[in-house]
């Protein structure tokens, strides 16, 4: 099968210009490096700034309820800065899922794309 992709590959780029070559190139898959920088990038990369400054605030926070929690003798008190952290630590997760599914997202919208160029291509030399 790795052939067959590599032949369709060939032949795509073949009926490509030099320019929509360098645009599928750089539609190939990511590593999870490429994906977290991806996310840096358009017209939301300030929320993903802010979203990062947020979940360091709320692990911040979480170790603080955490020592607090180790610090006190009381049982409502306990109750009160287990709460805390369970709370900031929540917050925490649901940040990262929600930047894990918009990198889940960016791959979805670039194998789309690299979908309407094979389409293109192959329908263009259909037409030939």
């Amino acid at each position: 099968m790795k052939t067959n992709q590599d032949d369709i590959d060939k032949l795509i780029k073949e009926t490509l210009t030099e320019e929509e070559a360098k645009f599928y190139d750089d539609l190939d898959e990511q590593n999870v490096l490429q994906m977290v920088w991806g996310l840096f990038k358009g017209k939301n990369k300030w929320i993903m700034y802010m979203m990062n400054f947020m979940t360091l605030v709320f692990f911040g926070l979480f170790i603080y309820c955490l020592v607090q929690f180790f610090n006190s003798e009381v049982t409502f008190d306990m109750i009160k800065w287990a709460t805390g952290s369970i709370v900031f630590l929540l917050g925490v997760s649901m940040l990262k899922v929600f930047a894990w599914m918009q990198m889940d997202k960016n791959a979805l919208l670039r194998e789309i794309k690299r979908l309407e160029i094979q389409v293109s291509s192959l329908s263009g030399r259909m037409s030939e």
